[in-house]
């Protein structure tokens, strides 16, 4: 079970505005107010926004569940709950923890995607909605990543972000599968790490699995935002935040993250 200690190393981060509200052992409502597109608004609890990735405190085997809930099915931006390497730590320049290099993603979740979205390298797989997914990418040493930032400003042009797209979809191993849930009402989900298998399960059941798994160690986060960003296979790269009409929230009961 995840010990206190654990739980006491989940910290907040929070735009203005936004509220973490504790509603008891393992259990949290966040949100985030109504208001126009170009400001980011985030309610996020997380495990490892003042350490280095190496200090990252998860790795496999483990099983993580929680019950959830959400405000709304089509929340402007992206919500979720898992494992990543936090691989910007800027929030695509719109806000984030501690200040770390880039580095490709690796990561295990349930992920909301709203359609404004579209979050694959890969054509044959879902890019927007609700999400089990998982990231796979190598450790490539920051120097090596910062030969293509001289790249970015080209990313304008349709040919050079289609031709990037090809390229990230050979480095980064990717899965993912939609799933058909009324995210509205409290279901329990679970992810289950293992070495060579990642397993998202719904109320009891197995909705997906997958042998693409994450390299670790990684962090825990649970989130909900305003952002967007998408890179679809017509090459028309697209990010910032969206309007949000009323306040989003995400609700959580029963956290646990149990070790095997």
């Amino acid at each position: 079970m995840m010990s206190p200690k654990a739980l006491r190393d989940l910290k907040p981060n929070l735009t203005p505005g936004a509220k973490l509200t504790p509603l008891g052992l393992g259990a949290w409502n966040l949100e985030i107010p109504p208001g126009p597109k170009g400001r980011y608004r985030l309610a996020q609890l997380d495990d490892y926004s003042i350490q280095t990735r190496r200090s990252f405190p998860w790795q496999p085997p483990l099983t993580l569940s929680l019950k959830a809930r959400v405000s709304d099915l089509d929340i402007p931006g992206t919500w979720g709950f898992g494992f990543w390497n936090d691989p910007f730590s800027l929030s695509l320049g719109f806000g984030g923890g501690s200040r770390r290099f880039p580095a490709l993603p690796n990561a295990a979740w349930f992920f909301f995607a709203s359609p404004q979205n579209y979050l694959s390298f890969r054509d044959d797989l879902p890019a927007n909605g609700f999400l089990a997914a998982t990231f796979r990418s190598p450790a490539w040493p920051p120097p090596v990543l910062a030969l293509g930032v001289p790249a970015l400003p080209f990313l304008i042009w349709k040919p050079t972000t289609r031709l990037f797209r090809r390229l990230a979809s050979r480095a980064i191993q990717q899965d993912a599968a939609r799933l058909d849930i009324d995210v509205i009402q409290w279901h329990h989900y679970s992810l289950i790490w293992q070495k060579n298998l990642v397993s998202f399960l719904v109320d009891g059941e197995t909705i997906f699995e997958t042998p693409i798994v994450p390299h670790s160690p990684l962090g825990f986060v649970l989130w909900i935002d305003n952002q967007y960003a998408a890179l679809p296979p017509v090459g028309s790269l697209g990010y910032g935040t969206l309007p949000t009409e009323a306040v989003s929230w995400l609700k959580v009961e029963g956290l646990q993250i149990v070790r095997h």
